[in-house]
């Protein structure tokens, strides 16, 4: 897991690090719809209360304090609720105990899961987790940045290290990122491989940063709670204000971190709107 943070070169005294989806591209709310979602409804065959378990779906994933959460971690909270409801999954156990023991919720975790243990529910997650990548893949291409991602990333790079710590699939964020040409902004891409958000800022910081020039740019609660249990700075990309948000980092949050007035109390006012902008 670690040779990219061994790689990794630290050029300036700040480091901004950003999330993806929902935050710089504008891809969650089509990635949960077109491919997460019925995905889950075609493998576990979950036609009977279709609506019902979609809607929980997007709420878990798009519109409460659990947007964001990683995609295993979603189905295994979906899966817990409609189980209550009476919608029996096979072998619920041992997927429940693989997300919450593994140090690595990813596709090959999962694989070496499988090798272990034969369970029929970690064999049916795989194949939806590799057929929603297909899906992810097979998406029109559109404009996917929000508006001011573009300008915002140039203007940043100029001034602070930025990195992106992600917990979406690599190969994804390589392409998503490459096809628009921000990678020229970054000095590292980290998706669900390099380990969790909370474990790839750790490793940032060991880079040489102080605690109090790192920040930690999100749209979800586990970005925050990312940056908090490393005790760095957190700033939101509000949901349906994007641009206004990244107009904001770029002309108000970086200059206050970097010349020090990102205090306790600007960091409250912050949370308190992010909290408040998820129902």
């Amino acid at each position: 897991m670690s040779n990219v943070f061994d790689k990794y070169i630290k050029e300036k005294e700040f480091l901004v690090c950003v999330d993806s989806d929902g935050c710089a591209m504008d891809t969650m709310e089509i990635k949960h719809r077109e491919c997460f979602a019925p995905e889950m409804i075609k493998t576990w065959n979950l036609t009977e209360k279709e609506e019902y378990i979609l809607n929980l779906w997007y709420d878990l994933n798009l519109y409460t304090q659990t947007r964001g959460i990683n995609r295993f971690k979603g189905l295994a909270e979906t899966f817990k609720i409609i189980s209550k409801e009476g919608v029996e999954i096979e072998d619920l156990e041992n997927l429940l105990n693989w997300v919450e023991t593994t140090n690595e919720l990813s596709n090959n975790s999962l694989k070496r899961a499988i090798e272990k243990t034969d369970s029929k529910a970690l064999k049916m997650t795989h194949e939806w987790s590799l057929n929603v990548n297909k899906s992810i893949e097979e998406l029109p291409k559109g404009e996917e940045p929000f508006e001011g991602v573009k300008e915002g990333l140039e203007s940043l790079s100029k001034i602070v290290d930025v990195a992106v710590v992600s917990s979406a699939n690599g190969e994804a964020l390589n392409d998503e990122w490459g096809r628009h040409d921000f990678i020229k902004y970054l000095q590292v891409l980290l998706g669900q491989e390099a380990g969790t958000k909370q474990y790839c800022i750790a490793e940032l910081k060991k880079q040489g940063y102080d605690t109090e020039k790192i920040l930690m740019v999100g749209d979800a609660p586990g970005d925050l709670q990312a940056a908090q249990n490393n005790d760095v700075r957190y700033y939101p990309i509000l949901v349906g204000k994007e641009r206004l948000s990244w107009d904001r980092l770029v002309n108000e949050a970086v200059p206050k971190l970097m010349n020090g007035t990102f205090d306790k109390e600007y960091q409250k006012k912050l949370i308190t709107e992010f909290n408040d902008s998820l129902k």
